[in-house]
């Protein structure tokens, strides 16, 4: 019988990072079926505990966490194996988390809810593909909205920090935090 997914290599290990239960039972077993060994864990702290106890060679993890920010599994997954490829997976997807998971040691990044078919391309891309240009480029209200967001995040999601750095007032800030962001 030939192997389903032949493009995986010997070592399978999986550490999937989820705190929503259903979503990451649900992944788990999709990607057991890809032919990958999976571990979970439910929280940051799970998390950094199962890879330090054997840094697994793939990681999806989950940005934001009940214990924390998911970017800490893929900072320590990084340092603690260097050929690791990790996965960022958020419901709150913004360019500027993007672009900080990727430079912490991310493969990828993907909106939720992900299917497992998109994770593990995700997970096996080498990075020498070439983005195409988009179809729909982000407005310019989006890429507004992108950068508060970034900063607000950089700001341990503190409204009067970030309405400080922004040079805006805090009131302002918190409504257009409240606001779903532009398209």
């Amino acid at each position: 019988m030939t192997e389903p997914y032949p493009d995986l290599p010997a070592d399978r290990s999986l550490l999937i990072v989820d705190d929503d239960k259903a979503f990451l039972q649900r992944v788990a077993r999709a990607m057991e079926a890809r032919g990958y060994q999976v571990t979970t864990a439910e929280s940051v702290k799970e998390g950094l505990a199962r890879l330090e106890a054997e840094p697994p060679a793939f990681a999806v993890v989950d940005m934001r966490l009940g214990d924390g920010n998911g970017l800490e599994v893929i900072s320590a997954l990084k340092q603690k194996r260097s050929d690791a490829r990790g996965v960022v997976l958020t419901g709150y997807g913004n360019i500027a988390t993007a672009v900080t998971a990727v430079k912490l040691g991310a493969m990828d990044y993907l909106a939720k809810p992900a299917d497992a078919d998109e994770i593990h391309q995700a997970l096996m891309a080498t990075g020498d593909r070439k983005p195409a240009p988009p179809e729909n480029p982000m407005s310019a209200d989006r890429v507004r909205w992108e950068h508060i967001q970034r900063v607000y995040e950089l700001c341990g999601r503190n409204v009067s920090e970030t309405a400080r750095r922004l040079n805006m007032h805090r009131r302002t800030l918190q409504r257009i935090l409240a606001k779903r962001a532009p398209r």
